[in-house]
C-alpha cells in the first residue's frame, strides 16, 4: 500500500487531511460577529471623543497665553480680538528681563526650589521608610499626627512659623523660605505607602548578606522608589517655584524677592504693562516645563519584586 510519503507531491497534497478552521460566530441575520477588539475600539470613541474635548478646553486659555506673549501692546486689546498675533515681536521678553533685576529673582527662585526638593526628597524617604519598615510603639499615632497636619489651612499656621523663623533669625533670606518647606505630610505618606508594597523578604535577604540599615535603605529602597522619587520630585519644584504667599511675608528686602514676588512688583497700581508682564510669566513657566519633560519617564510602575524568587 503506498504512504503519502511514496506519492507525488501533487496527490499526495490532494489526499493530505484537510483542516478547517472554525467559522466565525453569526448573527441571526447571518452577519458575521465582531470580534472583541472591534467592540472595544467602538466603545472607547466617545470616550476618547470627550477627553478630546476636556484637552481643548483646557488647552485653549494656556494657547492664548502664549500666543499673547508675542503681541505688542497695541493687539493684546484691539477688537476684534485674535489668537495668532498679527505682528509677532519678542520685545516683551526683552524688556522683561531687561527692565527689572529677573536674571536675580530667577536666581532666588531656582535656589528655593533645588534645595527644597532635594531636602524634601530625601527626608520624606527616610521618614517614610522607618514609618513603613520599624514598627515601634506609637509608630502609626505618629503617622496619624503627621497626617492631620494636612487639615489645616495653610493660613492657620503661617503665624507660628513665622515667630519661629523669626526667633531663629532667618527673617529676610532664602534660608527662612526653605527650611519650613523640608518636609511635608505629602511625601511621607507617598514615600510610606510605596515602602508598604516592598516586601520584607527582600530586606531579611539583604540582612542575611551582611548589609547594613544605611546600605539597604540607599541601595536598594531608593532606586526601587525612583518612580516616587521623582514624581514627589516634580511635585515639590512645582510648589516651591510657584509659591508666592510665604516669600511675601519672609522676604522684605527686594534683592531676595523670588520670581512670583517681583512678578507682582510688575503690576501697578493703575496701569499695567501687560507685554512685560505676560512675557516675564512665561518665562517663569520654563524651568517647570523642563522639569516635567526631562524627568517624565521616570514617572514609572516599579518592579519591587526584582530579585525576589516565588
Amino acid at each position: 500500500m503506498a504512504t503519502a510519503a511514496n506519492l507525488p507531491p501533487a496527490v499526495a497534497e490532494e489526499h493530505a487531511p484537510q483542516t478547517r478552521k472554525a467559522p466565525a460566530p453569526r448573527r441571526r441575520d447571518g452577519r458575521n460577529q465582531p470580534g472583541n477588539r472591534e467592540v472595544r475600539a467602538k466603545a472607547s470613541i466617545p470616550l476618547t471623543l470627550l477627553m478630546w474635548v476636556i484637552a481643548a478646553v483646557y488647552a485653549l486659555p494656556l494657547l492664548w497665553f502664549l500666543l499673547s506673549s508675542f503681541k505688542p501692546g497695541s493687539e493684546l486689546f484691539s477688537y476684534p480680538l485674535s489668537m495668532i498675533p498679527r505682528e509677532w515681536t519678542f520685545q516683551g521678553f526683552v524688556d522683561a528681563w531687561e527692565r527689572v533685576d529677573f536674571a536675580q529673582y530667577f536666581l532666588n527662585t531656582a535656589t528655593v526650589s533645588i534645595t527644597t526638593t532635594v531636602l524634601t526628597v530625601f527626608f520624606s524617604a527616610c521618614t517614610g521608610y522607618a514609618l513603613a519598615k520599624y514598627n515601634n510603639k506609637g509608630t502609626r499615632l505618629f503617622f496619624v499626627c503627621i497626617l492631620a497636619t494636612t487639615m489645616l489651612p495653610t493660613e492657620v499656621i503661617l503665624n507660628p512659623t513665622f515667630s519661629v523663623i523669626r526667633d531663629l533669625g532667618l527673617y529676610n533670606s532664602l534660608a527662612g523660605i526653605i527650611v519650613p518647606s523640608v518636609l511635608t505630610a505629602t511625601g511621607v505618606f507617598m514615600f510610606r505607602q510605596f515602602f508598604l508594597t516592598v516586601p520584607d523578604d527582600l530586606l531579611h535577604s539583604a540582612r542575611i548578606d551582611g548589609a547594613g540599615e544605611l546600605a539597604i535603605f540607599f541601595r536598594i529602597m531608593l532606586p526601587l522608589s525612583k518612580p516616587i522619587l521623582f514624581t514627589l520630585a516634580i511635585f515639590s519644584f512645582q510648589w516651591r517655584w510657584n509659591d508666592y504667599i510665604w516669600p511675601l511675608i519672609v522676604l522684605n528686602d527686594p534683592k531676595w524677592y523670588t520670581l512670583q514676588v517681583a512678578l507682582r512688583s510688575i503690576v501697578g497700581a493703575e496701569n499695567i504693562d501687560w507685554p512685560v508682564l505676560l512675557g516675564a510669566s512665561v518665562i517663569s513657566l520654563l524651568p517647570l516645563v523642563l522639569v516635567f519633560f526631562v524627568f517624565q519617564k521616570y514617572v514609572l510602575n516599579a518592579d519591587v519584586s526584582a530579585g525576589l524568587k516565588d
